[in-house]
C-alpha cells in the first residue's frame, strides 16, 4: 500500500470525516473506484472533455488528483473514461462524487450501526465500500442501472474487500428481494419518490434522497416512513444534489419560437429565477415546464401541451411576458413566486413533502399548509 496514498486519505479524513465515517475514509481507498482515467471538463462550458489518464502522471501525482475533495466524471453518454477518445463530447453519466458530499448525504440518511441500507445508484462504489467499512457486507444492498458502471464498481468493491449485495437494475423499482429495509439512499436525484420505494422501508424507516425538476430546482428530502404507509418530512438545509435518474429526465425540447401569444407586463423580475429557491418553487407551480434562455429572453416550455411563455426585458423598464397554450405558465410561476416573497423567501428546508398512496405534495410551513402536488 502506498505511503502517500495513505497520508492523503488521513488528510481527506481531517479535512472532511465525522465521527461516524472517519475510519471508513482513511482507510477505503478511492483510487480503486476512480479507475485509471477520469475525464475533465472545459473551464467555460464543460465540454468537450480531455481525458487525464493514471499512465499520463506519477503515481504521486495520480493519487493527489484521485484524493482532492472533488468530483471526477467517469462516464459520459455511456463512455468510460478509460475508454474514451483523448477529447469527447457529451453530458456526464457517471461520477465520482466529492467525499465531502457523499460524507453529508450518508449523514443526513442517519445511518446506524444495525441498520440494512438499500443505494440507489452504485456508480463508482465508493460510497458502497465506505458503508460496508462501518456496517457489514450483509447490510447493503445496491444497485446500478447502467451494466458497464455496475461491472467496473463490481471489480472496484471487490478489490477492496467487500461483498455487499450487487443488483444491476432500475434503481427506481428497489430491491424486494431484500426488502424490508432500515434506510434507503438515492445517490441520483429523482424527480418524485418511486412508489417502490415506499414498498421496501420499515415503518420508522427513512428514505433520504436529493430532488430535482425539469426547471432544475433541487431539493434534499429526508422522509420517514410512518404505519400508515404515508412518508413525510421536511426539506434538509444542504443545497445537495447527484446526477438525475435516468428515467425521470424530460422529454426532449423542441426549438421554439418567442413572442408568440398573450402579453402582459410582468409582475416578477425574470432574474428571481437564478435564485435557487426561488427556481425551487417555480417548478412546483409548473411542474411539466422546462426553463431555457436566449440572451435576456427567459423561456418556459411544457413539451406535452404546447404550453409556452416567454419574458424579455421593455426599453423603459420592467419586462413582457408572452403566453400561448392551454396552460398559463407565468402566471402559476408568477403566482407562486409572489407567495414565497410573502413568507419571507425561505430556503427549501422551509419546506416539507407527503407522500401517500393518493400523491405527492410538498408543502409550506407545516403539512396542510400552502401546498402543491407533485407530477403522478
Amino acid at each position: 500500500m502506498s505511503d502517500t496514498a495513505e497520508k492523503l486519505r488521513r488528510a481527506l479524513a481531517d479535512t472532511v470525516g465525522s465521527a461516524g465515517w472517519r475510519t471508513a475514509l482513511e482507510e477505503v481507498p478511492r483510487e480503486l473506484f476512480i479507475g485509471d482515467a477520469v475525464l475533465l471538463g472545459d473551464a467555460a462550458r464543460g465540454d468537450p472533455w480531455t481525458a487525464a489518464r493514471r499512465t499520463d502522471m506519477d503515481e504521486d501525482e495520480w493519487l493527489r488528483l484521485v484524493y482532492t475533495d472533488g468530483t471526477w466524471v467517469t462516464q459520459v453518454d455511456g463512455v468510460l473514461a478509460e475508454q474514451a477518445a483523448d477529447a469527447t463530447t457529451g453530458s456526464p453519466s457517471s461520477s465520482s462524487t466529492t467525499p465531502s458530499l457523499v460524507v453529508r448525504m450518508l449523514e443526513a440518511a442517519q445511518i446506524g450501526e444495525d441498520d440494512r441500507v438499500l443505494e440507489i445508484g452504485t456508480g463508482t462504489g465508493y460510497s458502497t465500500a465506505l458503508m460496508c467499512h462501518r456496517l457489514d457486507d450483509k447490510a447493503v444492498t445496491s444497485i446500478e442501472y447502467d451494466d458497464a458502471v455496475a461491472e467496473r464498481a463490481r471489480k472496484a468493491i471487490a478489490a477492496a474487500g467487500y461483498a455487499p449485495t450487487l443488483v444491476v437494475g432500475d434503481g427506481l423499482r428497489g430491491h424486494p428481494d431484500g426488502a424490508p429495509y432500515d434506510r434507503l439512499i438515492g445517490t441520483c436525484s429523482v424527480r418524485t419518490i418511486p412508489p417502490a420505494w415506499m414498498d421496501q422501508i420499515r415503518v420508522g424507516g427513512t428514505i433520504t434522497t436529493p430532488t430535482w425538476g425539469w426547471m432544475g430546482g433541487v431539493a434534499f428530502a429526508h422522509l420517514t416512513l410512518t404505519g400508515d404507509g404515508e412518508a413525510s418530512g421536511r426539506f434538509l438545509p444542504d443545497d445537495l444534489y447527484f446526477m438525475r435518474a435516468r428515467s425521470h429526465m424530460p422529454p426532449p425540447r423542441p426549438p421554439v419560437r418567442t413572442g408568440v401569444g398573450d402579453a402582459r407586463e410582468t409582475r416578477v423580475d425574470p432574474a428571481i429565477l437564478d435564485d435557487e429557491a426561488a427556481l425551487f418553487v417555480a417548478q412546483l407551480a409548473a411542474p411539466a415546464a422546462q426553463r431555457a434562455s436566449a440572451g435576456d429572453t427567459t423561456i418556459l416550455l411544457d413539451v406535452a401541451t404546447g404550453s409556452r411563455a416567454d419574458t424579455r426585458p421593455n426599453p423603459g423598464g420592467g419586462w413582457t411576458v408572452h403566453q400561448h397554450g392551454p396552460l398559463r405558465l407565468w402566471d402559476a410561476v408568477e403566482d407562486a413566486i409572489l407567495l414565497w416573497q410573502d413568507a419571507g423567501s425561505p430556503h427549501q428546508s422551509a419546506f416539507g413533502l407527503t407522500v401517500t398512496g393518493d400523491g405527492q405534495h410538498v408543502w409550506l410551513g407545516e403539512p396542510g399548509g400552502l401546498c402543491w402536488d407533485l407530477p403522478a
